[in-house]
């Protein structure tokens, strides 16, 4: 999706616009018009949804998975969507939707959790105005063990071989996550959500930081601990993620043209330099996730360590990446894991140099990461939050 509209005023959640421009020179243009653009498509179809309720719902949830032209008499906002989502961009690349995003599913489990936690969501959730949004919907806090489940069902079935095929639980759940960022949209506008301040709820901006949080972020992490990525390995990374994007309804002006970690750290570096420190409410969010993170881990079977073992080691990596300025405005303690980074660097070095040199090596490990994403999806058997949302009963 790319859309273009005139200059808004700068909402007050930008800080230091001047410095960041002196970096990211017209860049910084449009990320002050994206602060105040949301979804138009999935907007438009949240209002369907209100207006005709169920048919609506049906005729969505039937065109994701049975294909637009299985719904001939759809609303005309969920057509509009539908063959949005349907229209595969050139830059699309069949191979790569079948093979799912191999790159990830390579990296092992332990290793992908703690990056997700420490890395991603920690990065999401200390953004303010996302946090001022996530705790103003009462859920992330009260019940974070199943809102970090969901989040893993999706990005599981989202980096599985054929996930992004229409039909396919990726695809559908994709734009299933879409709608509920548009419902989200919708309902905190409705209760004075203060634009002028914080830009539109979920706007352009936050979509594509959630977009490098699950690119850069999480990999930039792995590599403090020896797991770094090859070139061709970043490009197909980025590639597959720009569909994600695509599906997720981001602006390509965001994504379109970044291929590896230092393009993606730019963009990265875009949002995070004009974003205010961390606040009470990501502290409340993070504190959360931890907890839920943790007990995870220590939950796996056969796990090496206890809960605490696994909260040291968390904190260390989240302290190693977010830096010590941002991890004390987190609430992120100093850890005594911290001086055994380096012991773990070596080894996991090693085992990627393995991985990457030892015929059929790289091949099982995404295999490992095949089966460990499907036993995920397999083991969280009830409807998440924007599944119910889409639900056509």
């Amino acid at each position: 999706m790319t859309v273009s509209y005139e200059a808004s005023p700068v909402p007050e959640r930008v800080v230091a616009p001047a410095a960041a421009r002196i970096r990211h020179g017209d860049r910084v243009d449009l990320l002050l018009r994206m602060l105040q653009v949301g979804d138009p498509l999935a907007d438009a179809v949240v209002v369907e949804f209100d207006e005709f309720g169920r048919p609506a719902r049906a005729a969505l949830q039937r065109g994701l998975t049975d294909g637009r032209t299985s719904v001939p008499d759809a609303p005309p906002a969920v057509d509009a969507l539908l063959a949005h989502v349907e229209a595969v961009p050139g830059w699309v690349s069949e191979e790569v939707l079948d093979e799912g995003d191999r790159v990830s599913l390579a990296v092992p489990p332990h290793w992908s959790r703690l990056a997700n936690a420490g890395g991603s969501l920690t990065h999401t959730y200390s953004s303010p105005a996302i946090a001022r949004l996530l705790v103003g919907t009462g859920r992330l806090t009260s019940t974070a063990p199943r809102r970090l489940a969901e989040t893993g069902l999706w990005n599981a079935a989202a980096v599985l071989p054929g996930g992004l095929r229409h039909g396919a639980p990726g695809y559908v759940q994709t734009v299933q996550v879409r709608l509920l960022h548009a419902r989200v949209r919708a309902t905190a506008t409705a209760h004075g959500w203060d634009a002028d301040r914080w830009g539109v709820p979920i706007n352009q901006a936050d979509v594509a930081r959630t977009w490098l949080d699950f690119t850069v972020v999480p990999f930039t992490l792995l590599e403090g601990i020896g797991y770094r990525l090859t070139g061709q390995e970043q490009s197909r990374l980025y590639r597959y993620w720009w569909y994600v994007g695509h599906l997720l309804g981001l602006d390509e002006q965001f994504f379109l043209g970044v291929g590896d970690h230092e393009q993606a750290a730019e963009l990265l570096d875009l949002l995070d330099s004009t974003s205010a420190a961390p606040d009470e409410n990501s502290r409340a969010l993070v504190g959360a996730l931890f907890d839920a993170a943790i007990s995870n881990l220590a939950a796996v079977p056969r796990s090496p360590m206890g809960e605490s073992g696994w909260r040291d080691l968390l904190h260390a990596l989240a302290r190693r990446y977010h830096g010590d300025e941002t991890a004390d405005a987190l609430g992120i303690p100093e850890s005594p894991a911290t001086s055994l980074l380096p012991l773990f660097a070596v080894g996991e070095a090693k085992a990627r140099l393995h991985q990457l040199q030892v015929p059929g090596a790289l091949q099982q490990a995404e295999e490992a990461g095949i089966a460990a994403r499907r036993g995920l999806v397999a083991a969280l058997t009830d409807s998440t939050a924007y599944q119910d949302h889409a639900a056509a009963s």
